[in-house]
């Protein structure tokens, strides 16, 4: 099985349905659906219609993170993709284009390999073996109504700055297995394994040029209180992976091009959509050096 699509619940009500139902609309049938709920008491849970690409999980959990943490331990899947309820897919072929990106980029060379940890074939040759991947596109923001392009090039300054959110994100399932979220980060937990993923597992990362998912917004993590926890995250975590140089750089880096007001205008339905549309150009012009 290539997928496993994984949505975490919580009287999520009427979202639950739809999400599920954007899910089963893809033309892409290698995929199964792991609902991982919470003991919700809304009955959204209930009206689920059972069939076999459906697996339904209930348990008690200790939040979001949490939950995506058990729900992996379900999943059968090659890779992994978490469609928050809300959320759906930007088209009803993305796992069809998510696919053959992945086909394409089955030819491993030698620099997205690592050694077997000691391990040797027949001839006495130690054993290498394909680095996990980590597949992103771009979503759409329904809040602002944005076309939010991921950076199409992952690089120090890349994590520091912003990496894809984890609904534009497939992962190897080997990544998650080996090391789940950690859930003492409430706000990025998803962040802070992105750079695992990056730094210590060495994953490739791979840009797909698609439309990946139809980002609901305005969710948990963008509270007033969760933006500033938020911040002091991100603080935290980017000293687990980066120098005090390289943060110092960055920092500056970000003071000079008007972080915040750049943020300002991506928040902003009126400017949200000319602000993306100048980054997309941005990033294409990066790419063409």
């Amino acid at each position: 099985m290539t997928f496993s699509i994984i949505v975490v619940c919580y009287n999520a009500g009427e979202k639950l349905e739809k999400t599920i139902a954007s899910i089963r609309r893809q033309t892409e049938d290698d995929y199964e659906i792991i609902v991982q709920d919470g003991l919700s008491a809304d009955g959204s849970v209930e009206r689920l219609s059972a069939a076999a690409d459906l697996r339904l999980f209930r348990e008690r959990d200790e939040g979001i993170y949490d939950a995506m943490n058990r729900a992996v331990s379900h999943a059968a899947g090659k890779y992994l993709f978490f469609l928050n309820c809300g959320d759906y897919f930007a088209d009803e072929e993305v796992l069809a284009k998510v696919k053959r990106e992945i086909a394409g980029n089955s030819g491993m060379d030698a620099r997205r390999t690592e050694h077997g940890n000691g391990e040797t074939d027949s001839r006495g040759a130690e054993k290498k073996r394909p680095r996990p991947m980590i597949f992103y596109g771009n979503i759409m923001e329904r809040a602002t109504g944005a076309h939010v392009m991921s950076n199409p090039v992952i690089d120090d300054f890349a994590c520091f700055r912003n990496v894809p959110c984890h609904q534009a994100c497939f992962y190897d399932r080997r990544l998650l297995v080996k090391r789940g979220f950690r859930t003492c980060y409430k706000v990025r937990a998803d962040y802070d394994h992105f750079l695992w993923c990056y730094y210590k597992a060495r994953a490739v990362t791979v840009y797909m040029p698609i439309n990946v998912a139809s980002y609901e917004g305005e969710g948990f993590s963008e509270s007033g209180e969760n933006r500033r926890r938020s911040a002091a995250e991100h603080a935290h975590i980017v000293k687990k992976y980066m120098s005090r140089e390289q943060i110092l750089k960055y920092r500056l880096i970000m003071l000079l091009t008007l972080a915040p007001l750049r943020t300002y205008l991506a928040s902003h339905e009126k400017t949200a959509g000319i602000y993306q549309a100048i980054k997309r150009r941005m990033y294409q012009i990066r790419n063409l050096i």
